[in-house]
C-alpha cells in the first residue's frame, strides 16, 4: 500500500459527496409516477414483492425490511431465481418492485413478461428511464445517478445508494398514510433497548421485586428491619393498599442524626407524605425521565392509588432504558 493519508482521506470524503448528491438529487424525481406507486401500494390487499439482481437485490432486501418494520407487507424475490421456480412467490393482488440500474439485464428481460402475463401492477425502481423495464413497468420510480463513486465509475456505489434511499422514501411515505404510530413500530421491534423503550412498563418491572411496606403506626426499627431486608434502600408506608408515604434509608439517616431516641417514634413521624411516584401503566423510559429530573435512584409505582411497588434506577439502565 503506497498510498498517502492525505490521498485516502480525499477520496473517502470525494465518494460521500458524490453519493450525498446523487441522493439529494433524487428529489427532481418525486413526481406522479411516484404518488401513484404510493397510493397503489397503500390500497393494495396484496403485499409489495421486491426483486432484483446483483447488488439491486441486496437492496430489494433491505427495502423489504424497511418495510415489513414499518407496516407495509413485503417479501423478497430474486430475479434470477423468480424463472427456477420462485415466481409461485407472487400472488394475484401482490404488487411487484424491480429494481434494476441499467433495466436491460438478461434476468429481467426474461422476468418481465411473466409478471405482466401474471396481471400484477409492476414498478421500476430503475436508473436508466428509456430501458426495457422502464418502458414495461406500470410506474418508474427514477434513480439516476450522474455517476458511480467508483473511481473507475464501475461499482455499483452511488447508484445503490439511490436506490435504498429511493426505498425509504418510499416506506416513510406509506408509514405516514397508515398512521403507524411508534405503539405499533413497538410490535414489530419487542427485542432490544428500542423495543424496550416502546412497550416495557413500570409496572413489568416492579413486579419483578418483594414489595417492602409498612404501616404508619410501625415502629422505627421495623421501618429499618424492612428497608434491610428487601434491599431496596426504601419502603412504602401503607394504609388500608394505599400509599400514604415513604420512607428512605436517607430519611433514617437523618433521624438518627436529630435524635437519640428512636422508642417512641412510628413510621409516620418521618415519612415522606408527598413521594415522587409513577402509574404502574406508564413506560419505563417515562420512570427514567423522572429519575433524571428529579436526580433521585427510585420512584413509588402505584396502580390507581394503590401501592404497586418499586421502581429502581439500577433496574432502568439493567433493562437498557437510559
Amino acid at each position: 500500500m503506497n498510498k498517502s493519508i492525505d490521498k485516502i482521506i480525499e477520496l473517502a470524503k470525494t465518494t460521500l459527496i458524490i453519493e450525498a448528491d446523487s441522493i439529494r438529487n433524487l428529489q427532481n424525481f418525486i413526481n406522479e409516477d411516484f404518488i401513484a406507486t404510493v397510493k397503489l401500494i397503500y390500497a393494495s390487499k396484496g403485499r409489495v414483492v421486491v426483486t432484483g439482481i446483483g447488488k439491486s437485490a441486496i437492496i430489494a432486501q433491505k427495502i423489504v425490511a424497511t418495510m415489513n418494520s414499518t407496516g407495509t407487507p413485503a417479501t423478497f424475490m430474486h430475479a434470477a431465481d423468480a424463472i427456477h421456480g420462485d415466481l409461485g412467490t407472487i400472488q394475484q393482488e401482490d404488487v411487484v418492485i424491480c429494481i434494476s440500474k441499467s433495466g436491460n439485464t438478461p434476468e429481467i428481460k426474461v422476468l418481465v413478461p411473466l409478471l405482466k402475463h401474471g396481471g400484477n401492477k409492476l414498478i421500476a425502481l430503475v436508473g436508466n428511464t428509456d430501458s426495457y423495464l422502464a418502458q414495461q413497468a406500470d410506474h418508474i420510480l427514477n434513480c439516476s445517478v450522474e455517476k458511480e463513486a467508483c473511481p473507475n465509475n464501475l461499482a455499483p456505489t452511488s447508484s445503490t445508494a439511490a436506490q435504498m434511499a429511493m426505498g425509504d422514501a418510499l416506506a416513510v411515505c406509506l408509514l405516514d398514510c397508515r398512521e403507524f404510530t411508534s405503539k405499533d413500530f413497538a410490535k414489530y421491534h419487542p427485542g432490544g433497548a428500542l423495543g424496550k423503550k416502546l412497550y416495557l412498563k413500570v409496572g413489568d418491572i416492579a413486579s419483578q421485586h418483594q414489595k417492602p411496606q409498612v404501616r404508619p403506626d410501625d415502629t422505627i426499627r421495623a421501618v429499618i428491619s424492612e428497608i434491610s431486608s428487601k434491599r431496596l434502600g426504601a419502603t412504602a408506608v401503607v394504609e388500608n393498599d394505599v400509599l400514604v408515604g415513604v420512607i428512605t434509608d436517607g430519611d433514617v439517616r437523618r433521624m438518627l442524626e436529630k435524635t437519640d431516641v428512636i422508642s417512641s417514634l412510628k413510621a409516620a413521624d418521618i415519612m415522606n407524605k408527598t413521594p415522587k411516584q409513577i402509574d404502574a401503566a406508564e413506560l419505563a423510559v417515562n420512570a427514567m425521565q423522572l429519575l433524571e429530573r428529579y436526580n433521585i435512584s427510585q420512584l413509588i409505582v402505584t396502580d390507581n392509588g394503590n401501592y404497586h411497588g418499586f421502581v429502581h434506577l439500577h433496574d432502568l439502565l439493567k433493562e437498557g432504558i437510559m
